[in-house]
């Protein structure tokens, strides 16, 4: 500003050497929805960022997809870029940019791949490898035991109810649901533990007994032959 302060002359016609450009020839910034609103207009250079492959010396590995919420029109054309600051460097200087021709070999199309077309271990990696992952994080660190049911039935069983219970695509009344089927079958769970650091050899009389060891016995021996998913 200075500069301009001190020799203005320099700068507007008639001295200046180059005529500021109309409104018209300089570029507009667009929004995702004005793109959108240009159909079918086709973005230049097939939608590759045009600073990104000029400022990487044109090289193949230059050559980054735009992304629509950086978009800018220039002399009537679309252009995308990789980023904000790409935008940037275009409206700043669109003269350096905007002419350039791609090669002749393009970086194969980037087309997505739906969850269901993948093989088995990819799905079950991509769709549920983070859940099961935890359940069974949780499931060695707290090695449930259930009363009359094998360590494998019973470490199987609390991995299903993990899943149903930590559900994100699940409702809420769902989750909470299986929350408390996860709660009992972990307090069951922990009758055998309990039962066994309480019992004793010798006969004890109910009043010399934990005050809830009856109960919790009960319950132990009500649960042989049960299905525990009908709890």
């Amino acid at each position: 500003m200075q500069k301009f302060l001190n020799t203005p002359e320099l700068y507007v016609p008639p001295l200046a050497p180059h005529p500021l450009p109309l409104p018209s020839k300089l570029p507009q910034k667009l929004t995702a929805a004005d793109v959108k609103a240009l159909f079918p207009m086709q973005a230049e250079m097939q939608g590759y960022c045009p600073v990104t492959y000029l400022d990487g010396k044109q090289r193949y590995e230059a050559l980054v997809p735009g992304n629509i919420e950086y978009a800018a029109l220039y002399r009537k054309k679309l252009y995308i870029f990789e980023s904000e600051e790409k935008l940037q460097k275009f409206m700043r200087s669109p003269e350096k940019y905007w002419k350039q021709t791609l090669p002749h070999k393009l970086p194969p199309k980037k087309e997505p791949v739906f969850l269901t077309a993948l093989p088995l271990t990819g799905y079950l990696e991509q769709g549920v490898a983070t859940a099961l992952i935890k359940a069974m994080n949780e499931v060695g660190c707290l090695k449930p035991k259930f009363p009359f049911l094998s360590v494998k039935k019973t470490a199987l069983l609390f991995i299903a109810y993990h899943l149903k219970a930590f559900n994100p695509r699940s409702s809420d009344y769902m989750r909470k649901k299986y929350k408390r089927k996860l709660d009992r079958f972990i307090d069951n769970c922990e009758l055998i533990p309990y039962l066994g650091t309480k019992m004793t050899k010798k006969y004890k009389e109910p009043p010399n007994r934990p005050i809830d060891f009856d109960h919790k016995l009960h319950t132990f021996l009500s649960l042989k032959g049960v299905d525990p998913t009908s709890l």
